[in-house]
This record gives C-alpha cells, sequence and structure tokens, in this order.
C-alpha cells in the first residue's frame, strides 16, 4: 500500500496548526474512551452465553450496517481507492480483532495487550525508516513511557507465560495497529499537495463492510445462539438488556470510535494518535473498575499515570524544523524536475 512521503509534508503540518492539534487531540481522546469501553460491555454478553469471537462479528457487521448509507455516498471511492479499503479492512478491522482474539486463546491477556500495544513505537519506525521522515525525541520518550505504564496497568507480571504462536500472533495485532494509523493517516498530505483526499468516513465505511465480510468466514454467526440477545446480561449484579450492551458496542465503541480515530489521525500524526491510543488500555481498566467492580491496585494506577505523563509529552511535540530551502538557481539554468530546462 502506497504511503505519501516527505513531499508536500509542510503543508501537511500546516494543516495540523495548533487549533487543528487541540481538535484532533479532542478526537483523539473520545476515540481512546469510546474504543475502551467495548470491553466492559463484551463482557457481559460473552458471560451471557456468546463465544467472544461472535461478539466481534456482531460489533463489526452492525456498525457495517449502520455505514451503509455512507459507503453508498462514497460509492466512488472503490474506483479510486480499492487498495486503501481493501487494506483498511483487512488490517484496521479484521486484521487486529482476529489476531487478538487469536492471541489470548493462548497467551494471557495482559501479555497480548501489552505487544499488541507496541503498535506506537512499530509507527515511530515505520515514520522514520520507511516514509523518511524526522521522530523527535520528545515523540520517542512518549512512546517508551506509554509502554512502560502500559505493563503496569495489565500487569504484565501476573501471568507471565512464553507461547511463541501466541506471541507472533499478538505481533500480528500490533502489525495490524500500524496499519490502522498509517492507513488513517492516507490523504492528509494529498491535500496540501493538491490531490484528491479520500473522504475518512467513506474509508471507515467500506473497511468496516471489507471487515464483516472477514470476520464472517471465521465467526461462522450462523451457528450463534441469538436468543442471547433477547435475554438480559448482568453488569456488576444488575441486570441490562442484551440489545442495549450490543447497541454501546456498535454505535459507540465502533462507529464513533473509528470515526474520531481516523479524523484524530489526520489532524495528529500517525505517531502522535498512536500513543494517545495508548489510553484505551487505561481507560478499560478504569471502566471495569468502575462499571463491573474489577479492583484496581497499586501498580496499575501508577501505570495509568505513566501512560498519561508519556502522551501527555507525545502530543505535546512538534516536528524539527526543516532547514531553509537553499536559493533558486537562475530561471534560464534552472531545470523541471523531468530533467528538461524550464
Amino acid at each position: 500500500m502506497p504511503v505519501h512521503g516527505s513531499e508536500g509534508s509542510q503543508g501537511s503540518q500546516g494543516s495540523r496548526g495548533t487549533s487543528g492539534r487541540g481538535f484532533g487531540l479532542g478526537l483523539a481522546l473520545v476515540s481512546a474512551l469510546a474504543f475502551g469501553g467495548s470491553g466492559v460491555a463484551a463482557k457481559p454478553l460473552i458471560e451471557a452465553g456468546l463465544d467472544s469471537l461472535s461478539v466481534v462479528w456482531l460489533r463489526v457487521a452492525g456498525a457495517a450496517l449502520v455505514m451503509l448509507p455512507l459507503a453508498w455516498r462514497h460509492r466512488a471511492l472503490v474506483r479510486r481507492r480499492p487498495l486503501l479499503l481493501l487494506g483498511f479492512g483487512l488490517l484496521a478491522v479484521a486484521g487486529v480483532q482476529a489476531c487478538y482474539f487469536a492471541a489470548i486463546s493462548r497467551i494471557p491477556v495482559g501479555v497480548a495487550l501489552l505487544v499488541e500495544y507496541l503498535a506506537p513505537a512499530l509507527v515511530l519506525g515505520w515514520v522514520r525508516f520507511i516514509q523518511h521522515k524526522p521522530v523527535t525525541r520528545a515523540a520517542a520518550l512518549g512512546v517508551v513511557l506509554a509502554v512502560g505504564g502500559l505493563a503496569c496497568v495489565v500487569e504484565v507480571w501476573s501471568g507471565l507465560s512464553f507461547d511463541a504462536l501466541g506471541l507472533l500472533l499478538a505481533l500480528g495485532a500490533a502489525c495490524c495497529q500500524v496499519g490502522y494509523f498509517v492507513l488513517s493517516d492516507q490523504g492528509s498530505d494529498a491535500g496540501a499537495s493538491g490531490g484528491e483526499v479520500p473522504d475518512p468516513f467513506g474509508v471507515i465505511a467500506y473497511g468496516l463492510l471489507i471487515g464483516a465480510v472477514v470476520l464472517t468466514v471465521i465467526a461462522r454467526p450462523w451457528g450463534m445462539d441469538w436468543s442471547v440477545l433477547a435475554g438480559d446480561a448482568t453488569m456488576n449484579g444488575t441486570a441490562v438488556p442484551a440489545w442495549l450492551l450490543l447497541c454501546w458496542i456498535v454505535l459507540l465503541a465502533t462507529v464513533v470510535a473509528y470515526l474520531t480515530g481516523v479524523v484524530s489521525v489526520r489532524r495528529l500524526s500517525p505517531q502522535v494518535a498512536g500513543v494517545v491510543a495508548c489510553l484505551e488500555a487505561v481507560i478499560a481498566t478504569v471502566l471495569a473498575w468502575v462499571l463491573l467492580g474489577e479492583h484496581l491496585s497499586a501498580p496499575q494506577l501508577f501505570g495509568g499515570a505513566v501512560v498519561l505523563v508519556g502522551a501527555f509529552i507525545a502530543q505535546s511535540s512538534k516536528a524539527p524544523t526543516r532547514p531553509p530551502e537553499p536559493p533558486a538557481e537562475p530561471a534560464e539554468t534552472a531545470l523541471s524536475r523531468s530533467g528538461g530546462a524550464v
């Protein structure tokens, strides 16, 4: 999947000014809050009788149905940017979900989360070594702090066990999450260089549709116990309609989460949005404490504070200023990019 290079990056940085950066940070926080609430809503459904893969399928398929009108509105994207849509559907939607749930079937959830949220570090590597763009020290420090704090939040030491395939699947989820951030950034440089910007809503709509198709083959929903959705699920001793939890997962934890997440990446940058996304694990832990009665330990509280500090440092970083361009040559000796005399 081609990624826009540094050409036009100055215009891109202009589009990511102070006001746009603040708005993007707000959207990134909303996305982290929405994504972080998915597990809290999904756990009661799983305890009520649905398996985790069925919940994932319901989540993606339901969101795809909600976004279907937008997919029709932006149907021209299928012809203009088919690889972008396919990549987003396979990596950012289906790949992350399938690899993560396959990983937690073999290794502890905390270990899988820690490996998956190595994605911000991988994003920095992508930006620095693949796109050949500068990376600030503040962004790198933010990643280190966020990953270290995340290790405390998930209490990775409480479930250390080595399973090569499980760790490989978790790393696959991390790589797919990198794809989410990189592909979400498609178009931020295109607009600055005069190209056509793919509408983020259309990209998300088709990504969810493609992801739903892929997950249908994996989850096989025709064997699911649909009667669970007609009953109640228990959330910390309180009966909650299962359909209401499903609406939470579909509308908030998927539709709102993806919409705000993709737009925030374009307002910020993949590396900064990736670090802010580490807050998802902190938010999920806090929501589980409040809504499910799961207690937080002192290391988890400390780790959450460290993740917050890392996210703050990363989002406050600014791209290094480029050296001034050398003066242009006289018109009679200047050459065009194709080599012809201007």
